[in-house]
């Protein structure tokens, strides 16, 4: 017996901005319409952008991060309806798997410039700062 092909509940294009690709919000509201159904223990593919929506580019600057617009943050994928639910369920949702895009194999992590809201240690760390991670070598970029 062989395996079926998992469904992709969600796709995004990484050459779009975040706020142009339906599925994509970036706050939960009760008028956010559905972006689709899964069924009752149905396993499903959604992909998702980073959590800035792309603002922050695999380049060698921190400006990226330093001006961040911080409105546009957050990015969620969905939301679905699962068949059979009904208000006040309690779901079960288990994550068997998290990979990168196979064309983006980076990820990013920084420190917001304190003119631009800072962070917990922003008196210590007042310029922005990116990490930019790849599979085989990362590097620390300042602003």
């Amino acid at each position: 017996m062989g395996m079926n092909e998992i469904r992709t509940a969600l796709k995004v294009d990484l050459k779009k901005p975040a706020a142009d690709q339906p599925g994509l919000h970036n706050r939960w509201h009760p008028d956010i319409p559905f972006n689709g159904t899964i069924k009752n223990g149905e396993i499903v593919k959604i992909e998702c952008v980073d959590w800035t929506g792309g603002q922050i580019g695999n380049n060698d600057s921190a400006d990226d991060v330093k001006n961040v617009d911080l409105t546009k943050v957050h990015y969620l994928s969905g939301p679905f309806e699962v068949e059979t639910a009904e208000p006040g369920d309690v779901l079960i949702v288990e994550i068997q798997d998290i990979q990168p895009f196979q064309d983006q194999l980076w990820g990013f992590t920084g420190v917001f410039d304190k003119a631009n809201g800072g962070g917990l240690l922003d008196d210590i760390y007042p310029n922005a700062y990116v990490s930019l991670e790849h599979r085989a070598r990362a590097r620390v970029i300042r602003n």
